[in-house]
């Protein structure tokens, strides 16, 4: 499937959570309970402005709906959207720090048919070009089967407690480049 891949915009703002929302409640079935699913959606996924505002983050328009997104960052935070943010995003040292695979969705009407892997592989392209050795991400439950299938090994499991209570587990992921 070729759909044409953008720079996300702010005008993007209201798609991205539309495809958000879509994604995580459709393709974390059978991973995450749906208590942990609505607290996610809540505390955790949701669009991140500063990787629009890098122009590192990208859509892939599917008509009517954001088929995909998807971005890199060569700043410190790992994973989350701006409802997580506390302070300054400092930026990462490609020389000694690896860039962050950012924020990766997919609309459900448009899963298992390669755009995740278009996606990443742009990235991965673009964090090298801007001198990263390496990439590091936040997986969730359903994206490992990707991330393993494009050469990410797992560093360590991790657990979120969300400000509910609800405690959500995550994979941490890195790939030399």
């Amino acid at each position: 499937m070729h759909l044409p891949l953008r720079h996300a915009t702010p005008d993007d703002l209201p798609a991205l959570r539309t495809l958000i929302d879509a994604s995580v409640r459709e393709l974390s079935r059978g991973f995450y309970s749906e208590a942990q699913v609505e607290s996610a959606l809540r505390y955790v996924f949701g669009p991140d402005t500063q990787l629009i505002s890098d122009r590192t983050y990208y859509v892939l328009p599917g008509g009517e709906v954001l088929a995909a997104a998807g971005g890199w960052s060569r700043r410190r935070t790992l994973y989350g959207g701006d409802q997580m943010k506390l302070a300054e995003d400092p930026e990462l040292d490609p020389a000694t720090e690896p860039a962050r695979i950012r924020a990766f969705y997919v609309h459900p009407a448009f899963a298992r048919r390669g755009l995740g892997r278009m996606l990443l592989a742009h990235c991965s392209r673009a964090a090298k070009t801007a001198g990263f050795r390496s990439l590091e991400l936040m997986s969730t439950l359903p994206g490992v089967p990707l991330y393993t299938a494009m050469g990410f090994q797992p560093i360590e499991d991790s657990v979120r407690t969300l400000p509910d209570g609800v405690e959500l587990p995550f994979v941490r992921m890195g790939k030399p480049l």
